[in-house]
């Protein structure tokens, strides 16, 4: 999948205008690893939620005590915001047709235009990014729209921003 750069910045506003524009359908929240309680190590995360979207609100609070992610605005993790270092990432899974009728998801690398028309439309958007070592993913149905915010290093990398989707 490829991915959308977007300046830290902005996290919070983009965040806004994803759950405000488009439909989210999962949210998926882990710890990155690490020593755990019992003095061993664990490289890979632990879920903390794992939460199907259909018929529910997602919302969001922050305040000076963090940043709150809210289902059905019950909340369900709350990160302290004392460690995060970039801003969000857009992911697009796309699915190139293949003769068995099952199709094969596409990888692309950076510098890539989310527009080019050669390419199909995306069947999903994963908004992700990491906050106090815990990853958190939410899904949208189809494309969440992207603009150029600036470069961030010429000539491939680019931030982009979330755009209201055209209509």
């Amino acid at each position: 999948m490829e991915q959308y750069w977007m300046p830290k910045k902005l996290n919070f506003r983009n965040l806004r205008l994803c759950l405000e524009n488009y439909n989210p359908t999962y949210l998926f929240i882990r710890d990155c690893g690490g020593i755990r309680e019992n003095g061993g190590f664990d490289c890979h995360g632990k879920a903390k939620v794992n939460a199907d979207l259909k018929d529910k609100i997602l919302d969001f609070r922050k305040d000076k005590s963090g940043l709150h992610m809210l289902i059905d605005t019950w909340e369900v993790f709350h990160f302290p915001l004392r460690t995060y270092y970039k801003g969000f990432s857009l992911a697009y899974e796309r699915i190139e047709p293949s003769e068995d009728g099952i199709g094969r998801i596409i990888n692309l690398g950076c510098g890539i235009d989310p527009y080019d028309p050669k390419l199909p439309e995306p069947k999903k958007s994963i908004l992700r990014t990491i906050l106090d070592d815990h990853l958190m993913e939410i899904e949208f149905e189809g494309r969440v729209n992207l603009k150029f915010h600036s470069w961030k290093e010429k000539p491939l990398w680019k931030y982009w921003t979330i755009a209201k989707p055209t209509r």
